[in-house]
């Protein structure tokens, strides 16, 4: 995890020499500012004037919300003190909290009636602010999976992908085992991008084709520049990062997507509660609600998300297998 500072600098020197060539006439983002507080990264906001799309209360939808949280009034919400662009991150002013899905958030906020109560924790932490009745809801990029299942409820809103991103202009397009036999790929350690692509060099070496060449960096930014100077072919990880980078660097493109789990299922992240808190379906039927009247796509279109949009939510689908 990089600090707010430390990443605000990182992501600064990683795009800033790029976008000056690749803005355009856009003189908001060439600069990086625009009014009012208004901060740009290629054409994503990072100040802490954001506009955020908001919703309006559906009286059917809240009526949904257990009383005593209505009573309340505020919808207690956990997210992850990560900075993970664009799902959840600070603002230039390294106090204000922005990304995907703090909008997700207040849009099911707002249809519920309900005022947020944010609160940034570790990612352990959010899974214990549950058990404990501390969180009503986790927005934070949590998938569904059986284990999970056993203790909380959930209401998808996003599909969970991961991505292989190469140099913008490439024909070089990613779908299955061999498009990446013999190519050089980078991939962070210990994840389960890292065990779809061993996965796949293996199958392409049975299939008597190369290996991937695999590598291994220690900094997200480590992976980027290597990418750049063409010491490697792609670079595979989550499907929200690239679509970030891509967007704000302008010097890459997605080439290739593929469920998180891999070919046994197509992952799907969720609004998470506490099991039987009787609140998943006012989560899904909200999620449902903006997703129908549009300001859902707004805002998966906002974080360059569009193509991990759901069409519907669904309430505790099939998940991840135990392992």
């Amino acid at each position: 995890m990089l600090s707010r500072r430390v990443f605000a600098t990182s992501l600064a020197a990683l795009v800033a020499a790029p976008l000056l060539s690749a803005c355009g006439g856009d003189s908001d983002a060439a600069t990086g500012t625009g009014g009012s507080g208004t901060k740009k990264v290629g054409n994503i906001n990072i100040g802490p004037d954001q506009n955020r799309i908001r919703g309006k209360k559906v009286d059917e939808i809240a009526a949904l919300v257990p009383a005593a949280i209505r009573k309340r009034g505020t919808l207690k919400l956990g997210q992850s003190a990560d900075s993970s662009p664009p799902l959840g991150f600070f603002a230039t002013d390294d106090k204000t909290r922005i990304g995907s899905e703090i909008d997700l958030a207040s849009l099911v906020a707002d249809t519920l009636g309900l005022q947020l109560d944010n609160d940034e924790v570790s990612w352990e932490n959010l899974f214990v602010g549950l058990d404990s009745g501390k969180f009503d809801a986790v927005f934070s990029n949590v998938t569904v999976t059986e284990e999970r299942k056993e203790k909380y409820d959930f209401a998808t809103y996003r599909l969970d992908n991961i991505a292989f991103e190469a140099q913008k202009g490439t024909s070089w397009r990613v779908k299955e085992p061999k498009d990446v036999a013999g190519k050089t790929i980078a991939v962070s350690s210990g994840t389960n991008q890292e065990k779809i692509l061993v996965d796949w060099s293996e199958q392409d070496e049975k299939a008597g084709l190369k290996p991937v060449d695999i590598k291994y960096f220690q900094k997200e930014t480590d992976y980027y520049l290597a990418l750049q100077s063409g010491r490697i072919d792609a670079y595979l990880g989550p499907s929200p990062s690239a679509a970030y980078h891509v967007a704000s660097a302008g010097q890459t493109q997605v080439i290739g997507t593929l469920s998180g789990a891999g070919d046994q299922i197509q992952g799907k992240i969720a609004a998470t509660t506490k099991k039987d808190s009787g609140l998943v379906d006012a989560y899904a039927a909200a999620i449902d609600h903006v997703i129908k009247d549009g300001s859902y796509g707004r805002v998966l279109k906002r974080w360059g998300l569009s193509s991990e949009a759901v069409t519907k939510s669904e309430i505790n689908p099939r998940g991840l297998p135990k392992t």
